[in-house]
């Protein structure tokens, strides 16, 4: 199932988690910068690997399912079996008698009652006030049990707490998923800013390249007497303005960089800082490779986790109405004296069989009936937020599809708006090369067509973003590398 293949992911992130992510998360050292050995251009694909591996907020999200876990093993000790051993003797004073019992608990895992059996054995003599004391000269073996019959029959604290620890093992591991496609998510949002301004970089220095290969051709002119002194101060101020552009972008680039490494890190969980030469050549490394169509508000784990705290709330209603009932519990048990004769006397040789009641009942409890309101206030609370986060799911799904297509359209105009600028500044190139146009106006092509470009980038850094934030939303394992 698509949903079991994210927690091989997960699960192997605790078996690969650096010790180093731990380190950094828990003293808060300098951020450690790794070189980066990979060579070739960076892929979305790789990202996305090593972050579904490394990402701090995975490796804490899956902290948080060990708790739950040892939540979950603590609620089983209400069932151990537990062994208890009593002795005592009269050391001084008119008796002498000694005992020692020993006695082995069950609690019943379907009741909330408990089992048990045991052996004591006395030797000398006791007060008539202590007359039980007695067991003939091997002992005595007994078993009982207490069944409940009316509260803690069907659900007791015992049983209660283990099912609410159980279903928290779910709510965290629904938690734990739902981390990972965030992180997946902000990934592909970083590697998509990184490309972006990457190729934004390039078109800006492409535009430079452009002014600097006509100075020498503009300086002989002017040298020349062609053209007047003032363009080569004019085409000075074109190269600063667009050698501007190129740092502003330069830095863009830098900072986009830095923000990639909080997710893409080497295998000891150190961020690397991917460089330039690693930049994709074109945008269609923005795009993610599909998107599932297919959809259920069942994937979303925000969802399965909301209804795993529903059935914890449903446990805790149960478990207050049961403190309501009258408690009517079965006691029984059956005892045995071996050996010689003790100085209880005969009495205590015959096979004994005991059966009993106890009986008790609620008179205001007003603890529980607190219990039971606030159960029931849990509930309503749940289901509107059931109910709200169904609707809200729905309509972010619905709106990030709607912004898809509509970025999908977005494209092809920037296209054929980049295609059509790019051919009027080669043409005005050629024009100007030739003499038929002027300094002002070949350059206003130049940087429009560059604008154009920069506009296409826009667009279709918005249609991936859009398809990232699509499969984010309709848990999309594949699209998102956690398959």
């Amino acid at each position: 199932m698509r949903r079991s293949r994210v927690w091989i992911i997960i699960a192997g992130a605790a078996l690969t988690a650096p010790a180093t992510v731990l380190a950094q998360a828990t003293d808060g050292p300098a951020m450690v910068v790794a070189e980066d050995p990979q060579t070739g251009p960076l892929l979305l694909s790789d990202v996305l690997r090593r972050s579904a591996r490394t990402a701090p907020q995975i490796i804490e999200a899956l902290a948080r399912i060990r708790q739950a876990q040892g939540a979950a093993l603590r609620s089983e000790g209400a069932f151990d079996t537990v062994f208890d051993v009593e002795g005592r003797s009269r050391v001084t004073g008119y008796y002498d008698g000694t005992i020692v019992e020993g006695t082995a608990n069950q609690p019943l895992g379907t009741n909330g009652g408990y089992a048990y059996g045991g052996y004591r054995v006395s030797r000398g003599d006791f007060p008539i006030y202590e007359d039980e004391a007695f067991t003939n000269r091997l002992g005595e073996l007994q078993i009982g049990a207490l069944f409940s019959l009316l509260r803690d029959r069907l659900i007791d604290e015992r049983r209660a707490q283990r099912s609410i620890a159980a279903r928290g093992i779910d709510v965290a591991r629904f938690e734990a998923e739902a981390a990972a496609i965030g992180v997946q998510s902000r990934t592909i949002a970083a590697y998509q800013d990184w490309v972006a301004t990457g190729l934004r970089l390039q078109a800006y220095r492409e535009l430079l390249e452009l002014a600097q290969d006509r100075t020498g051709a503009i300086d002989r002119q002017v040298q020349l007497g062609a053209q007047p002194r003032i363009l080569q101060t004019e085409n000075e101020q074109n190269l600063v303005r667009r050698r501007a552009r190129v740092i502003e972008a330069e830095q863009a680039f830098e900072a986009a960089a830095v923000r990639l490494s909080l997710f893409y890190r080497d295998p000891s969980g150190n961020p690397v800082i991917v460089g330039a030469d690693r930049l994709p050549s074109d945008a269609q490394a923005l795009a993610l490779l599909s998107v599932d169509p297919d959809f259920t508000l069942s994937q979303r784990p925000e969802l399965q986790s909301l209804l795993a705290r529903v059935d914890q709330s449903v446990l805790s209603l149960a478990l207050a109405e049961n403190a309501m009932r009258p408690r009517l519990d079965l006691v029984g048990k059956l005892a045995k004296d071996i050996g010689d004769e003790g100085l209880g006397g005969f009495s205590r040789t015959p096979f004994e069989t005991i059966v009993g009641f106890q009986f008790s009942v609620p008179l205001q409890n007003r603890a529980a009936k607190g219990r039971v309101v606030e159960a029931e206030a849990k509930l309503d609370e749940l289901a509107i937020q059931q109910e709200f986060l169904r609707d809200r799911i729905e309509t972010e799904v619905e709106t990030m599809r709607i912004a898809l297509n509509g970025a999908e359209r977005l494209v092809e105009t920037s296209r054929r708006e980049f295609e059509l600028a790019r051919e009027l500044a080669q043409a005005e190139r050629r024009r100007f090369q030739l003499g038929s146009s002027n300094f002002f106006l070949v350059n206003q092509r130049e940087e429009t067509a560059t604008d154009a470009q920069v506009q296409l980038i826009n667009a279709q850094a918005r249609i991936a973003a859009a398809q990232a934030d699509l499969a984010a939303a309709t848990v999309d394992l594949d699209a998102l590398g956690l398959e």
